[in-house]
């Protein structure tokens, strides 16, 4: 498993934007965007993945994934 993989992705559709916006809660907010659901996770992934290793290179610590209840809580609170 890699890093990234226990990080929470989400694609969704943004009716202001008129695309799909990828976003890791815990690392970034609309990193990337598109018309293709798919493509965007692809992207979202990607881009996951050199986050974090930039925050590696950088030598600093990466913020914890979140987990079921912390999702639960936060979109609630949207």
């Amino acid at each position: 498993m890699k890093p990234g993989d226990k990080y929470l992705k989400l694609v969704e559709w943004s009716e202001d934007d008129g695309c799909f916006v990828g976003s890791c809660p815990e690392l970034f907010y609309g990193g990337c965007h598109g018309l293709d659901a798919r493509i965007v996770f692809d992207q979202l992934c990607n881009l996951v993945d050199e986050t974090i290793n930039q925050y590696l290179e950088d030598g600093k610590n990466l913020p914890p994934p979140m987990i079921a209840s912390q999702l639960v809580s936060t979109l609630q609170d949207r």
